[in-house]
C-alpha cells in the first residue's frame, strides 16, 4: 500500500512530534485469549493520561480550529484529514468535518464520500464512535483510520467479522450477534454505496433513520475494513474502569491506572463487551 497520503503523513509525524505537536502515547501490550479462542491486545497506558482521557471538567473543541501541525490534508472543501494528536498506533489518522458537525448526529454522505476519496488510495481499519456512550471523546464529527498494508492482517479480531460477514460463524450463542451486524463489502465502493449500507445496518439494528429520526436513536460504533462493515449497538460507555471504544470490538484494548486487570483476565475480554453491547431483538 503506498499513497501521497501516507508518505505525507509521515512527513508531518517527524515534524509534528519535533514541535511538540505530536505526543505519541507510551504503553506496555499484552495478549489475551477470549473463552472462545479470540485473540485480543491489551495495552496498558503507562504516559500521563491526556485529557480526554478524563473524565472530570469541560474540554474545549480541538479540531475547530485543528491544530494546522497535524494537517495532513484537506479532502475537498468539507473535509480534512490530520493526526491523532495522542496516538497509541503509528500512522492513526482523523478525517473531521472542517465546519461544525456533532459526533452524535447521521453520518452525511459528505462523510462518506470524503471517506471513500481517502480509501480509494489509503485503506485500512475505519473506525467511528458515535457519541460519549460509544466512547467518543469528543463532540466534533471523526472518523479514524489506522493504516494497513495489504498484507497486513485488519485488527486481532479479523476472523470474527470475516465469520460474520460471510454468515459461517459457529458461534451461534455469541451475545454479540444480537448486538451486532456485519456485511461483505466489495472492493473500492463509493460514498453513495457505503451511505446506503450504512443505512441498512443502522435500520437493522433499530437505530432509525435520517428521514424519521433527527439523530440515531441510541449509541453504536462502526468499523469498516476493505472486505467488511460493522456496526455495534452500545448501551454504556464501559465497566470496571475499562472505556471501550471501536477499536475494543477490533480486539485492542486500552487499560489505565483506574482499570481492574485482574477482572478482566479471570472473566475474559469478552465479557467486557458483553457488557457495553444493547442486544437488539
Amino acid at each position: 500500500m503506498t499513497s501521497d497520503l501516507l508518505r505525507k503523513a509521515t512527513e508531518v509525524a517527524v515534524a509534528a512530534t519535533a514541535s511538540g505537536a505530536l505526543v505519541p502515547l507510551e504503553t506496555s501490550l499484552d495478549h489475551l485469549r477470549s473463552n472462545g479462542g479470540g485473540r485480543f491486545e491489551l495495552r496498558h497506558l503507562l504516559s500521563a493520561t491526556p485529557k480526554h482521557l478524563r473524565a472530570e471538567g469541560p474540554k474545549p473543541n480541538p479540531f475547530l480550529p485543528w491544530d494546522r501541525r497535524l494537517e495532513v490534508e484537506q479532502i475537498g472543501d468539507s473535509h480534512v484529514v490530520i493526526l491523532n494528536k495522542f496516538p497509541v498506533q503509528a500512522g492513526h489518522m482523523l478525517l473531521i468535518t472542517q465546519a461544525w458537525q456533532p459526533q452524535t448526529g447521521w453520518l452525511s454522505i459528505d462523510d462518506w464520500c470524503a471517506l471513500a476519496q481517502v480509501n480509494a488510495t489509503t485503506t485500512g481499519l475505519w473506525f467511528f464512535n458515535s457519541g460519549p456512550d460509544a466512547g467518543a471523546s469528543q463532540p466534533h464529527r471523526h472518523l479514524q483510520l489506522l493504516p494497513r498494508g495489504a498484507l497486513e492482517p485488519i485488527c486481532a479480531r479479523q476472523d470474527w467479522f470475516q465469520s460474520c460477514a460471510e454468515g459461517t460463524t459457529d458461534l451461534p450463542g455469541d451475545p454479540l450477534l444480537h448486538s451486532c451486524r456485519v456485511v461483505p463489502m466489495n472492493p473500492n465502493p463509493n460514498g453513495e454505496v457505503l451511505h446506503q449500507i450504512y443505512l441498512s445496518l443502522a435500520r437493522d439494528l433499530e437505530l432509525g433513520t435520517p428521514a424519521h429520526d433527527g439523530r440515531p436513536r441510541g449509541a453504536y460504533n462502526l468499523l469498516l475494513s476493505r472486505d467488511w462493515m460493522a456496526i455495534v449497538r452500545r448501551r454504556m460507555e464501559g465497566i470496571r474502569g475499562f472505556s471501550v471504544n471501536a477499536l475494543g470490538f477490533a480486539g485492542s484494548l486500552l487499560s489505565t491506572e483506574a482499570s481492574d486487570r485482574a477482572w478482566i483476565e479471570r472473566s475474559g475480554p469478552e465479557a467486557l463487551l458483553h457488557a457495553v453491547v444493547e442486544p437488539v431483538g
